[in-house]
């Protein structure tokens, strides 16, 4: 059974993501609404560096934060920030499918390989590098990842609305996660 819940119009929207920013992002992404006009952003969207995600978002409607598999573990002050002087009060948490951060392992010989080639540097420092750092950035399965960075930062800005939502490659749409 999958966890990934289709957001085709807004009754499908959980009840606690309806009349907040959430609601919104779907209305604009999934529904194609015409985008209004923002001064000031009040969520933050972090989600996958993968080039081969866009959101249809206007202008000014959200602070974004692109890490590799929406990790952002190691961007919390720019979570705190823009809570603390951007005004954000919900942030969504978009992972998708196919993440490159998933199974890293797998790409050490590619990562290495590249560094070496494109950089300059010497094979043992390619693959130092990819050692300390690949444990670091690898994120597992991707929706359980969003789940439990969903949990973390729920504990850690208790009044935010955190939303663990899906991008899916296939159909460029995104989903709500069901949590259990």
């Amino acid at each position: 059974m999958t966890r990934l819940i289709s957001v085709k119009t807004t009754d499908d929207i959980l009840p606690e993501y309806r009349n907040t920013p959430v609601e919104t992002l779907f209305e604009y992404h999934n529904f194609k609404q015409p985008f209004g006009s923002y001064k000031d952003s009040k969520m933050l969207i972090g989600m996958c560096m993968d080039k081969r995600k866009h959101l249809h978002i206007p202008d000014n409607f959200a602070f974004i934060i692109r890490t590799g598999g929406a990790n952002l573990r190691y961007s919390e002050f720019k979570v705190s920030y823009a809570i603390a002087v951007g005004g954000v009060r919900c942030i969504a948490l978009i992972g998708h499918n196919n993440c490159g951060m998933v199974n890293l392992i797998s790409r050490k010989r590619q990562f290495v390989d590249g560094l070496v080639d494109a950089t300059g540097w010497d094979r043992t420092q390619a693959e130092s590098h990819f050692r300390h750092f690949a444990p670091m950035f690898e994120i597992g399965n991707e929706e359980d990842f969003i789940l439990s960075e969903a949990k973390r930062l729920r504990l850690r800005y208790p009044k935010i609305v955190v939303a663990p939502l899906f991008y899916t490659l296939e159909d460029n749409l995104l989903y709500l996660i069901r949590e259990e």
